[in-house]
């Protein structure tokens, strides 16, 4: 793997776009104390490293609730039956395609599987479960907590640690 190598000035992008990636370049480069040539050079690099993997609009769901419904969120513990590579593997295969899945991740102790599902409503819950884990000979065990409220949603990574000493 190669090694990534990044400064003040990257962070400090990364951590504007992580706030809000609509910014204009222009913005952006002023905000982060660059010329805008650079700030764009430089986050096409980071692009390019893979440190930006996408953008994408987060959506209010309290807004969007009176015209597509609240829905229902599922945090789902799986348990396979047997954990060899291919039969983890086949399971993510299975999941990942789903729009319901929002969340896939393999965890140790305890399952296998967390996954957060977001659904419209339990009878399209319990349809989404059969269709992937009942049906799934492999899965032991199947552990959903439905939510009954959001109290945080954040979806950056902090990124202070990276900053040198007495960085600003």
């Amino acid at each position: 793997m190669e090694s990534i190598v990044i400064d003040d000035a990257d962070i400090r992008l990364l951590e504007l776009l992580q706030a809000d990636a609509s910014r204009s370049n222009q913005t952006l480069a002023e905000l982060a104390h660059l010329s805008p040539p650079t700030s764009l050079r430089r986050i096409k690099r980071l692009r390019q490293l893979g440190l930006i993997e996408r953008e994408v609009a987060l959506l209010s769901t309290d807004k969007l609730a009176p015209l597509i419904g609240s829905g229902l969120t599922a945090l789902v513990e799986i348990t396979l039956e047997r954990q060899g590579a291919e039969y983890l593997d086949a399971f993510e295969a299975r999941v990942l395609p789903t729009p319901e899945v929002q969340q896939c991740y393999r965890v140790s102790p305890g399952p296998d599987f967390m996954l957060v599902v977001h659904c419209t409503d339990m009878p399209a819950y319990l349809a989404l479960a059969q269709q992937l884990f009942t049906s799934d000979a492999n899965v032991r065990n199947i552990k959903a907590f439905f939510s009954l409220k959001r109290a945080k949603f954040e979806p950056r990574l902090p990124l202070s640690r990276l900053r040198g000493p007495g960085a600003a």
